[in-house]
């Protein structure tokens, strides 16, 4: 799928994966893997963001993957997210969609809301905002509807 394909109909909270179809390298070759990786990995939607203008500039739509989390003890000293321009000329893959029934829950309203924990039900999002500091999240259901886009469509989402 193209990047813009993703934008348009991934619902927050999917995996997705990309890929510049080149073959994996040997792990014995440190550099060129971790090269590889950079453009060949996974991570889950947490935000979409369309096209603006700022200035004389346009920017165009984009969206972003949550990768990856370091850290140790349970804290979280790094997070890696990846923007990706509907643009880029990379190849998308939706590898899982949320669940029916889960929750997604914002860091806020409105455009400019980032995913920041998907629970598998609204007791689960509301035990993990008891822990975590988000005084004006958002809580949002998965429905059936949006998850099942492709399918009743008649296509495939994978």
């Amino acid at each position: 799928m193209s990047a813009h394909t993703i934008f348009d109909k991934a619902p927050i909270g999917s995996v997705i994966a990309w890929s510049d179809g080149s073959p994996q390298p040997p792990v014995r070759f440190n550099k060129k893997l971790a090269a590889w990786q950079t453009n060949n990995s996974r991570g889950r939607l947490i935000r979409k963001q369309g096209s603006r203008g700022v200035g004389n500039i346009s920017l165009s739509a984009y969206f972003t993957l949550h990768e990856a989390d370091y850290g140790a003890g349970g804290v979280i000293a790094i997070r890696v997210h990846r923007a990706f321009s509907v643009e880029s000329r990379l190849h998308f893959t939706i590898v899982e969609r949320p669940a029916v029934g889960s929750v997604r829950v914002f860091d806020r309203a409105g455009d400019d809301a980032e995913l920041v924990y998907l629970a598998t039900n609204e007791a689960d999002a509301k035990e993990w905002l008891t822990r975590h500091g988000y005084p004006h999240a958002v809580l949002e259901d998965v429905t059936a509807d949006e998850v099942g886009a492709d399918i009743v469509e008649g296509r495939t989402a994978a």
